[in-house]
């Protein structure tokens, strides 16, 4: 239980904005939604983040044999946002995760994940975007703890971010704690600038600048939302997501 405001000292809060946290009451720390998904079942929720002010969203998830979690969220917030989900998986049950961070000024947006495989045969795979510009920061912490019980686990964890302009950073901060001996566990990370090539070939095309930059940064963030099966939700999510691009000045 968190009593007093977390140190940015802590590995999983060392990305964060310490000034956004001392504005938060300490029972802020402790709130956590908790859901159950019950066996052979599905659960699913898309999330979405476009408000002003500091905001912490926490989630606990218990899969029981055979059940299935699928969480799909944008942070496009114009102040601090953070977004933890910790999922503990039972034998068979599958974790599903698309993120993507967004945005420009000076916000800290950011994603900390724990997926912890206890028992056989489950399965996780986690997708994180990140475009930003200004002075702007979008990270992903993700943590994947495998226990001695966990064989034949299948996990994996993709980062990539998108930095519209130099004052921008990302920060990717993956772990693997495995226990288990017949495995199967991947990370990896990435973070780069636009691709000029890209962009020179669509305005030789006669495309305008802001519709190419649309159309890349779309590209771009798509795996994310690649595993969404409800096209509506996935337009939405995309919505949210590109609405803030405008006001990036490229």
């Amino acid at each position: 239980m968190i009593t007093n405001t977390p140190s940015t000292k802590l590995e999983e809060w060392r990305y964060a904005d310490s000034k956004a946290l001392d504005s938060f009451a300490p029972e802020a720390f402790e709130k956590t939604q908790k859901i159950a998904v019950q066996q052979s079942d599905t659960y699913r929720e898309c999330l979405s983040f476009d408000s002003s002010g500091p905001l912490l969203h926490r989630v606990s998830i218990d899969l029981a044999k055979n059940a299935r979690a699928e969480v799909f969220a944008v942070i496009a917030a114009g102040d601090y946002t953070r977004v933890e989900l910790e999922v503990n998986l039972a034998s068979g049950a599958h974790f599903e995760f698309g993120g993507i961070t967004i945005g420009g000024g000076n916000a800290v947006r950011e994603f900390v994940t724990r997926t912890i495989h206890n028992a056989p045969d489950a399965t996780s795979n986690q997708t994180v975007r990140s475009v930003h510009w200004d002075e702007a920061t979008g990270n992903f912490l993700g943590r994947i703890d495998v226990g001695r019980e966990g064989q034949r686990t299948d996990a994996a964890q993709d980062f990539k971010a998108l930095l519209l302009e130099k004052g921008a950073a990302a920060n990717a901060k993956p772990e693997l704690e495995i226990f288990a001996d017949d495995v199967k566990c991947a990370h990896g990370a990435a973070i780069g600038q636009m691709d000029e090539m890209a962009r020179f070939y669509m305005a030789s095309r006669g495309l305008s600048p802001d519709i190419a930059k649309r159309l890349l940064v779309r590209a771009f963030i798509a795996d994310a939302l690649g595993e969404l099966n409800d096209e509506a939700q996935q337009e939405r999510l995309f919505d949210v997501a590109l609405a803030s691009l405008s006001e990036a000045a490229l």
